[in-house]
């Protein structure tokens, strides 16, 4: 387990959908202050459900936390508002980033600001640094968000997110739909935040061999369960995640891989 000090603790929280369907099964995991942690696994292992039961967004897919507690620094947080909680310094960036098509970018990065209580000034400063980090955003600043691409509108998704002023970055699937040498410059510019300014970031990534890359701790879902976690280099170095998630294999028949990886995750890692 990861034993740094937490700023997000989940402890053994269970999530159901619809009064019956039972999605996470007793998930627990750390976010140490200011550290880059991956929450791992294929799709449908319950990655969005979990950054979406911290952020408290369930209620929108009729889902709800019915075990556990989720605390940021120190302080339970489960009943409180997704707003509430953006106000304490929690704020998640939604899969397929859902930028406001309609509006500039500049004026969607500005709507990242509406909880805080900060002078236009104050505003301006943040929005300048927003655009040190995302230089190409202040080049489409005045262009609606419907007409850039994927990646500058992950970047503004992001830049909107950093407006709030967060101590913690909920980041789901920032891979997703981008080109390979975007994902990159995404990624190094979490990274570049992280050490920066402090930020703390939970993502959830289907690209593991990217995300382990830039993150110090993994955790592993499969089934809405943690079945393995550790730190970065150790998840790499480990035979079954190099197998399941990284595309090498130490055993030399590949015709059956599919099929054998599938097999042999249920019986080591859910048994």
């Amino acid at each position: 387990m990861n034993t740094a000090s937490p700023v997000l603790s989940v402890n053994g929280i269970e999530v159901i959908y619809n009064h019956v369907i039972l999605v996470l099964k007793g998930v627990s995991l750390s976010v140490p202050r200011g550290g880059i942690v991956a929450l791992l696994g294929g799709n449908g292992a319950g990655k969005t459900t979990t950054l979406r039961a911290i952020s408290n967004l369930l209620k929108g897919e009729r889902g709800e936390v019915t075990k556990g507690s989720i605390e940021f620094k120190g302080e339970r947080v489960d009943a409180l508002t997704p707003a509430d909680l953006v106000q304490r310094g929690v704020v998640q960036v939604m899969e397929g980033r859902h930028c406001f098509a309609h509006l500039t970018i500049e004026e969607n990065l500005m709507t990242g600001a509406y909880t805080r209580k900060s002078g236009r000034g104050e505003m301006l400063a943040m929005l300048e640094k927003v655009y040190s980090y995302f230089p190409r955003l202040k080049d489409r600043k005045n262009t609606q968000a419907a007409y850039t691409s994927g990646g500058e509108q992950q970047m503004c998704a992001i830049g909107r997110a950093i407006m709030a002023q967060p101590d913690t970055i909920l980041l789901d699937e920032p891979s997703m739909g981008l080109a390979p040498q975007i994902v990159e410059e995404v990624f190094h510019i979490v990274q570049d935040l992280n050490a920066r300014e402090g930020v703390s970031f939970l993502l959830a990534e289907q690209n593991t061999m990217v995300a382990l890359r830039f993150a110090q701790y993994g955790y592993i879902l499969e089934s809405g369960r943690v079945v393995l976690d550790g730190s970065a280099e150790d998840l790499r170095n480990n035979e079954d995640v190099k197998e399941f998630y990284l595309g090498v294999s130490s055993g030399s028949d590949r015709s059956s891989f599919k099929e054998v990886k599938s097999y042999r995750r249920r019986k080591r890692w859910l048994a």
